[in-house]
């Protein structure tokens, strides 16, 4: 993410950068409260995972299952985000179509595609985000760096992941104020 804060995004785009710690209560209250500040077109979550070895869209953020302590020992008793929410919400921005145009852009990073986030603070973190933005949410896993991946790699990479899914939720929204108008 220093990488992408150093190589911006386009000229129109404000991009702001937060660290999230891993810590189920302060995701439920930081999430909201970044929502609320920015109004943001759309939040991008990047995570770190372990066992990936490849840039990983996820599609859905979960609402249940969460069992495992976070950086303070702590889990939701209710081992869910949103109590009475649904099970689970999917991002409206279309994670096939962004995984096929930055593959297409010939990137030395391979870009897929998942539908669970792993029930733990990155899975978390996105369906508060989901569930706070009605979808406007997208998240991302990245490998350890240099496993394989430089953070130069990275760094492109998460800004044209970026940037298409802005293009997408740009002309998507075209579309829709185009059919109101009639």
């Amino acid at each position: 993410l220093q990488e992408l804060e150093k190589l911006g995004l386009r000229e129109d785009v404000d991009l702001h950068v937060y660290e999230v710690p891993v810590e189920y209560q302060t995701v439920q209250r930081l999430i909201p409260a970044l929502w609320k500040k920015h109004s943001p077109q759309l939040v991008v979550h990047v995570g770190v995972s372990g066992m990936a070895t490849t840039v990983t869209l996820e599609k859905r953020g979960h609402n249940v299952g969460y069992k495992g302590l976070d950086n303070c020992r702590f889990c939701p008793g209710s081992q869910c985000c949103v109590e009475g929410g649904p099970e689970c919400i999917d991002s409206i921005i279309d994670m096939d179509t962004v995984c096929k145009r930055v593959s297409a852009l010939g990137l030395d990073v391979t870009v897929t595609i998942s539908k669970d986030a792993g029930r733990y603070l990155c899975d978390f973190t996105y369906y508060t985000s989901l569930y706070q933005s009605r979808g406007r949410s997208a998240f991302v896993h990245v490998p350890p760096l240099g496993k394989p991946y430089s953070a130069e790699q990275l760094g492109r990479a998460l800004q044209a992941i970026v940037e298409e899914m802005l293009d997408l939720l740009e002309h998507s929204e075209d579309k829709i104020n185009c059919q109101h108008e009639h």
